[in-house]
């Protein structure tokens, strides 16, 4: 008979249940630390690249402003810390906790890179470089307290960039301005910087790239101006000719929409009279600034300061959402396209830009003459496709084409269902317009954009326009090293 004892003794030495339990009490320490890097770490570099991007905005805004009558380094810095992430500034991000940002000033001689003299600065420098570092706070790292294993509480980032003035004669230019109109633009956009309607914010941004260029000659005097660069305005939908100075006369009212015209691409270039549908809203105009020079307040009294709501009267709010005819917006880029190829002729050795600001999307069903035919100019079908033909058309002729996506979706161009690229989002559609990638920028800021577009120059819109002013101006980016 065997002992009833043992055998409870044995069972119990042979019964292994429960020892699963210390190797699952290890695995969830091991995996949640392996979620928590991976979450944290993400967060991390998203949080890098949009420190890094604010950099570089800040290193070109200060270059820019090195070149300034009087520039001195105070000045200069006070400019890198508008355009930097610290709180206040034009790049704000509530991602980015602690923010300092150093500016560091330098005279480079020896480098082929750099071009432009010590002297090309009332500084005495012609190399900034700006390093910008914060900290990111961890969510699920720190978890691992619980453990009793000491997590980090942040991660620390940093990004530097490092710009310089371009050397030599500043090339004159001509801008084509295409701001979209239509009824989207009258949304709220609640970010920080701007806090007003879409419309508003956008035109603040046009206002900034004004004052960052060289309205007249230096031979110009305060009240005598030999124009310089200079700026027309358009936009989309089309309206009647006549009712275009509404916009630019006080008080302001809406011009009167109406369907979308389709302009012969490479035709000569008439401005548009009378009851004729027209894109256009301003002439090729100079008068931009009080004083004539870049950098100084907007002539109030110009059409574009009026244009842009920067006239000061109450009654001038400037160009407004007057909507009723959807986006299509081929064709006020091949209009714009004609008109810089005659500035341009007028103006030998001067360059052509065109700046298109959209969200992107285009699903007009009032396109004069339209009809279902497929992905050809005008037709009704594939409209955000023939967009980017357009843009590429003019990029073709020798202008650059900056395309700034403003609350651009991830999905949209409900009309592109066939051509090459059906499917396509207003997203991929911007970037596809602008001339190369570098010339493609998104809002960072608006609260429309949920990061469904991202770019490699996500700004605010006004970090955006100062960082377009600086490429066609006298400023760029140059590899960290030189310093």
């Amino acid at each position: 008979m065997n002992d009833p004892m043992n055998s409870s003794l044995n069972r119990l030495y042979r019964d292994d249940s429960g020892q699963v339990l210390p190797w699952m009490a290890f695995l969830m320490v091991l995996f949640c630390g392996m979620a928590g890097i991976t979450i944290d770490l993400g967060h991390a570099y998203v949080c890098y690249r949009e420190l890094q991007s604010s950099t570089d905005a800040a290193a070109l805004a200060g270059a820019y402003a090195m070149t300034l009558s009087g520039a001195t380094t105070a000045s200069v810095t006070s400019q890198v810390d508008a355009t930097s992430s610290l709180s206040n500034s034009s790049n704000a991000n509530p991602n980015l906790k602690s923010v300092t940002v150093t500016p560091t000033f330098r005279c480079v001689m020896d480098s082929s890179i750099i071009q432009a003299p010590c002297s090309a600065s009332p500084t005495g420098s012609n190399v900034l470089q700006v390093v910008q570092t914060s900290v990111v706070p961890t969510y699920f790292i720190r978890v691992l307290g619980v453990f009793g294993i000491k997590a980090a509480q942040s991660i620390p980032i940093n990004a530097m960039a490092t710009a310089t003035p371009l050397s030599g004669k500043n090339t004159q230019v001509n801008v084509a301005m295409v701001v979209d109109t239509t009824a989207s633009m009258g949304t709220q956009d609640s970010d920080v910087n701007c806090n007003n309607t879409r419309i508003h914010c956008a035109l603040n941004g046009v206002q900034t790239l004004l004052g960052q260029l060289t309205p007249c000659t230096a031979s110009s005097t305060k009240t005598n101006c030999t124009g310089f660069d200079q700026v027309s305005l358009f936009t989309f939908p089309n309206v009647i000719a006549s009712t275009a100075s509404n916009d630019t006369t006080c008080p302001s009212g809406n011009p009167s929409a109406v369907p979308y015209s389709t302009p012969t691409p490479g035709a000569p270039w008439s401005a548009p009279k009378g009851a004729s549908a027209t894109y256009q809203i301003s002439d090729y105009l100079s008068d931009y600034s009080s004083n004539n020079q870049k950098g100084g307040s907007l002539n109030t009294s110009s059409s574009l300061a009026i244009a842009t709501g920067a006239s000061g009267s109450q009654n001038c709010n400037g160009m407004q959402t007057p909507g009723g005819e959807g986006t299509y917006y081929a064709g006020v880029i091949y209009a714009a396209q004609s008109s810089l190829a005659s500035a341009s002729a007028a103006n030998p050795g001067s360059e052509n830009i065109m700046i298109i600001l959209s969200d992107g999307d285009a699903n007009s069903t009032k396109i004069s003459g339209g009809q279902h035919s497929g992905n050809v100019y005008g037709s009704l079908d594939d409209q955000c496709q023939q967009a980017i033909s357009a843009a590429q058309y003019a990029t073709g002729q020798g202008t650059t084409v900056y395309t700034i996506a403003y609350g651009a979706s991830s999905s949209g161009c409900s009309s592109d269902k066939s051509g090459p690229l059906a499917g396509l989002s207003p997203c991929t559609a911007m970037q596809g317009m602008a001339s190369a990638p570098g010339d493609f920028y998104s809002d960072a800021t608006a609260s429309q954009n949920k990061g469904q577009c991202a770019s490699g120059n996500s700004f605010s819109l006004d970090s955006i326009f100062t960082s377009i002013a600086a490429k066609f101006t006298n400023a760029r980016l140059v590899p960290n090293g030189i310093v």
